[in-house]
């Protein structure tokens, strides 16, 4: 199963906030769309960082609630992993396990076209167990 295949079926739309909107514009972004990370763009659409729940508990607990007036790009992850629709479920699993993070934007070469989340992978992967059982169960049946 690959990226592609799972954005066919969930949908392409990505939530993004500007650099410069502060991080309470990204909190109330964040729970209005009951997600838990939105991706900093830039003007052009170009992918600048991440700011998710977890930044957002960092930040608070770092500085308290005066941080909220901060821009988002002085609290977002800034080194952001990215994936193509080519991609494999199981390698991307992986590598969201290694590097601990749980939001991966999907890139169409400069262009964001749509994010997974380890919950999508998780998801998907339960999905092709239950076929694969399944598949075993009318095989031993009909043997």
């Amino acid at each position: 199963m690959t990226v592609g295949r799972i954005l066919a079926a969930k949908g392409r739309k990505v939530v993004t906030i500007e650099p410069d909107r502060s991080v309470a514009d990204a909190a109330a972004l964040l729970a209005r769309e009951g997600i838990g990370a939105v991706i900093v763009t830039d003007s052009g659409d170009h992918v600048r960082g991440v700011f998710s729940e977890r930044d957002l508990v960092r930040l608070l607990a770092a500085r308290g609630p005066g941080a909220l007036q901060d821009p988002v790009s002085a609290w977002m992850t800034r080194e952001v992993v990215t994936t193509c629709e080519r991609a494999s479920v199981h390698s991307l699993m992986s590598q969201m396990t290694e590097g601990r993070f749980r939001h991966l934007p999907v890139m169409e070469g400069e262009r964001l076209v749509g994010v997974v989340s380890i919950g999508d992978l998780v998801k998907q992967r339960l999905a092709e167990m239950e076929s694969e059982q399944q598949a075993l169960r009318e095989y031993i049946a009909t043997a």
